[in-house]
């Protein structure tokens, strides 16, 4: 469809729509915490004064941002208020990361120049292209090191939201007192758990759905490295032991999940120690200055093996046991060569920073910690044969425990056949399994896409439960539809009010559903 006719579509449906006045999208004033909020390439933070603050920037990049569910060629409008104390005045901008098909562009959507110590506030439009994923953020135009906060950040639709294209209307869902426990249906096979935001543990709803029904939790961003990594404290630490190799890591955004878990007798699986993206910049040049050289290949090692013994010996010393497990790398296979991404960590050390990132995993998790490599797309051929290429390098250096399967699928796609040849093709290697990221996406919340939606998700454990001797974890991401990244497509097991969706009842007995 061209553009002129999507946007007459929209301009339709929105006309033909039961109401066509303004509907707020999005609005937080960061009162319950980062909602869903985290640092690109620096750290973002709840202040005291429920403002989101960003610190240890390097470009004018770093920002604070939040994926966001967009409907394409609809038009919506933005504001937040941002406030800097560090220079007489300074350009602010919000923009939009886009990704389509793996490629990410960008655009610029309000402007605005504060002055030092006061409150401006920054809108703008956007008409929203059609892509994969849109992130929102606020960046400095110029000022690439300038700490900043941001306050009341929204997003309406000033002309409506089209309603659905479906004639058949949505199902309804209801409430169950007595609910089945996922964790205690599996508990004889395996972990079921899910990946969880940090606003959870500020309501006790979700809080308690998510202690009955899960046995081991991920946090979605916080244990990340852009969140754990203080690139502040390591330059101060760098500049106190003249050591170029010398880091400071944190897990301010991450203690609400951990001291969760370790209340309430909940495993936590670690995402992510190394991964090309959300992983500050600066971590891979020279005195921590992303205008700066790269470091040499031996700085970088040096710093990689400093970073994991950080993370390892604060989660020992202050949460022990409670990290069972490691995605030790994310998504190092690119999707067009079927062999290593050339990102940062290939580039400054080489084909063999995989064996590396192992073994300082394994030289310092505590025994017992299982380690995985994570990926995503394990279903399409070509992408196999390079997970499995690396997967044979990894394997002879006795680092490596397992395989986890980014499972972001659709009803339907990939085909049934597709996974069940890929869990083969990996388990046949002799690792352990785990499913670390399952949504089945659907086109509408009818009973018809719920139903197919609840055949695709027995299907899939039916697989699992075959090597329920190999398979350490299922973990699905996210709570409930509403929280999910791909919240349109209405992808778990929960609805937005935490009731169970047929997809539950047919995870809960995949051999009822035929």
């Amino acid at each position: 469809m061209n553009r002129i006719l999507s946007v007459l579509l929209c301009a339709i449906l929105i006309a033909t729509a039961v109401s066509a006045e303004e509907v707020t999208v999005y609005a937080s004033d960061f009162t319950k915490g980062e909602d869903g909020w985290y640092g690109r390439g620096a750290q973002s933070f709840r202040t005291e004064d429920d403002t989101l603050k960003t610190i240890a920037r390097q470009s004018s990049w770093n920002s604070p941002g939040r994926d966001f569910e967009l409907i394409a060629d609809c038009k919506y409008e933005l504001s937040v208020e941002v406030m800097q104390d560090g220079a007489d005045s300074a350009d602010f901008m919000i923009s939009v990361a886009h990704t389509k098909n793996g490629l990410e562009s960008y655009e610029n959507l309000a402007f605005g120049k504060a002055a030092k110590g006061e409150w401006t506030a920054l809108t703008g439009s956007y008409i929203a292209g059609d892509f994969d994923r849109y992130v929102l953020y606020v960046e400095t135009n110029g000022s690439p090191t300038l700490d900043f906060e941001i306050r009341n950040f929204t997003l309406t639709a000033p002309e409506g939201l089209p309603e659905s294209k479906s004639t058949e209307p949505p199902m309804v869902i209801e409430a169950v007192d007595n609910m089945p426990s996922l964790k205690e249906i599996y508990a004889g096979r395996f972990d079921f758990g899910s990946a969880v935001p940090q606003s959870i543990f500020t309501n006790p709803k979700w809080m308690k759905l998510a202690r009955d029904q899960f046995s081991i939790l991920t946090a979605e961003n916080e244990m990340k490295p852009d969140s754990v990594l203080d690139i502040a404290a390591s330059i101060r630490l760098m500049k106190e032991t003249g050591d170029e190799t010398a880091v400071a890591v944190h897990f301010d955004a991450a203690k609400n999940l951990l001291r969760f878990a370790q209340q309430n007798g909940i495993k936590v699986h670690g995402h992510v120690l190394f991964w090309h993206s959300q992983t500050p910049e600066a971590f891979f040049h020279e005195s921590y200055d992303s205008k700066k050289p790269y470091v040499t290949r031996e700085v970088m090692l040096g710093r990689m093996e400093n970073y994991v013994k950080g993370v390892m010996t604060y989660l020992e010393e202050n949460y022990p046991g409670v990290v069972v497990s490691w995605d030790v790398l994310n998504e190092a296979i690119d999707d067009g060569t079927a062999w290593l991404r050339n990102s940062n960590w290939r580039k400054v050390i080489g084909d063999d920073f995989p064996n590396r990132a192992f073994e300082y995993a394994r030289r310092y998790a505590p025994e017992g910690t299982l380690l995985y490599y994570n990926d995503y797309n394990t279903a399409m051929a070509g992408k196999l044969k390079g997970i499995v290429r690396l997967l044979n390098t990894l394997i002879p250096d006795g680092n490596i425990d397992g395989y986890g399967f980014q499972m972001h699928h659709k009803v339907g796609s990939p085909t049934l056949q597709q996974i069940r040849t890929s869990v083969d093709t990996i388990a046949a290697l002799g690792l352990r399994l785990r499913v670390s990221e399952l949504d089945v996406g659907v086109s509408n919340n009818n009973e018809t896409s719920f139903k197919n939606q609840a055949k695709f998700y027995a299907s899939l454990m039916k697989i699992l439960n075959i090597y329920s001797e190999q398979v350490e974890a299922v973990q699905v991401w996210g709570l409930t539809d509403s929280m999910s990244w791909r919240r349109k497509e209405f992808p778990l097991l929960f609805d937005s009010q935490g009731n169970p969706k047929p997809a539950f009842w047919a995870v809960a007995d995949p051999e009822s559903v035929k």
